[in-house]
């Protein structure tokens, strides 16, 4: 037996069908046996997982890392730790960045740094359009190879007939089109949702209307175009009977909705700007609509869309902060409380929404079976403990889940059989 093998004793093995007790053992970096008792041999390390779940590496396929142009606000090595301590070990990077990556030679400048840093899998976006700019599309063929899918995250494609184009191109090269659904013609200047907390606040809002105005669009434009289509975090109640309208005759229609989407409303915000994210917290309606999209498929994916910033830039209420919020190294233990403990949703429906389908449906690789990459996370769903963004690792520290008493802390974190979390 490899010195390198480890064995993970008794833990609850996810994403093998049904939640299992049992052991697995990793040997040179791949997962070579599961389930049952395995009787360690050689140098074996034994590490004792009871009342964990053992589970494949998360996969997120929303994160913002920020490198290149915004280092002060995280960078890949920051990003990835903190990906690591919340258990993930693929994770797609959105392509908001300096310069953007929308050509062969900027791609490459972000592929450098995370050759250079990442201590888990990062896969770039490249953009759909020029600098994001919403007007000149890149050219697919030449970055298809290079990134795990397309997006202009942060920013909505304005012009139908852009959008139609760019589909239709992603589509010939057999890509994915992540789409921010935002049309800023709706906006008016707003930064919260526009309701109850709004009004008696003050507060400028955006309506739902932007997010799922575009999105009717968009899935039209996919059936049309037979692309390859994931709508980002939404939020609505509209968005999700879209696109469960939608998937009904389209099998290539995909979305995600962010723990925060699941757990708060507009009702929870403070004069805080840790409460403020793009799209921002909805109404209760929202909420409930969301939830049975997860509980119904229509959802298929859990992202965090962690969009760390400096401390500054959060420090200025709801009105002026920066938008967005960590999530890496919370969702899971969110998640976890809020979805599966009371009942919502299954342990195992949970592992496949931050786990399998992300990494089905952006074709990312891996799972829980002998001789795959040992990418493995050790989660613990008997202690609970409280959210403190002193310990974060991510650079950011703004999160809406502050002070919040969870279960499921991870406990350890392996990539290619190598720690790169371990909790002392």
């Amino acid at each position: 037996m490899d010195k390198k093998s480890i064995l993970l004793r008794n833990g609850l093995l996810v994403g093998v069908g049904n939640a299992t007790t049992g052991d697995l053992l990793v040997c040179d970096g791949v997962i070579a046996e599961i389930g049952g008792e395995i009787a360690p041999e050689g140098d074996t390390e034994v590490i004792d997982a009871t009342g964990c779940i053992v589970t494949y590496g998360l996969a997120d396929v929303h994160v913002h890392l920020r490198e290149p142009g915004y280092s002060a606000k995280e960078t890949i090595e920051s990003g990835t730790k903190a990906a690591a301590r919340g258990g993930y070990t693929t994770v797609c990077a959105m392509p908001n960045l300096l310069p953007a990556p929308d050509a062969p030679e900027t791609i490459a400048i972000e592929q450098r740094l995370i050759d250079e840093q990442a201590v888990v899998e990062v896969r770039p976006y490249a953009t759909i359009t020029r600098e994001r700019a919403g007007r000149e599309i890149v050219d697919v063929e030449q970055l298809r190879p290079l990134s795990v899918g397309f997006s202009d995250d942060g920013s909505g494609i304005q012009h139908e007939e852009v959008m139609r184009e760019a589909m239709t191109r992603i589509a010939a090269a057999d890509g994915i089109v992540a789409a921010h659904c935002e049309d800023n013609s709706l906006l008016h200047a707003g930064y919260i949702h526009d309701g109850e907390y709004a009004r008696e606040h003050g507060h400028k809002g955006i309506c739902s209307e932007s997010e799922w105005g575009q999105i009717a669009r968009d899935v039209q434009l996919a059936a049309q175009t037979a692309c390859r289509y994931h709508v980002c975090h939404i939020s609505t109640a509209e968005s999700v009977e879209i696109i469960r309208n939608a998937k009904r005759t389209c099998d290539h229609i995909t979305c995600e909705t962010g723990p925060h989407y699941l757990v708060l409303t507009d009702a929870d915000l403070q004069e805080d700007g840790r409460f403020k994210m793009n799209p921002p917290l909805r109404g209760a309606k929202d909420r409930e609509a969301l939830i049975a999209g997860v509980q119904d498929g229509t959802i298929e994916v859990i992202a965090t869309d962690h969009a760390p910033h400096t401390a500054e830039e959060k420090s200025r209420g709801l009105k002026a902060s920066a938008m967005g919020v960590v999530g890496l190294e919370t969702c899971f233990a969110v998640v976890y409380t809020h979805l599966v403990r009371t009942g919502k949703i299954s342990l195992e429906h949970a592992i496949a929404l931050l786990c399998d389908n992300p990494r089905r449906i952006f074709r990312l690789g891996g799972g829980l079976r002998v001789g795959e990459r040992a990418d493995i996370a050790l989660f613990d769903i008997t202690t609970p403990y409280v959210i403190d963004s002193r310990e974060f690792l991510s650079a950011g520290k703004a999160t809406p889940f502050e002070g919040m008493e969870v279960y499921g802390r991870c406990r350890m974190t392996l990539f290619g059989g190598k720690k790169v979390w371990n909790e002392k």
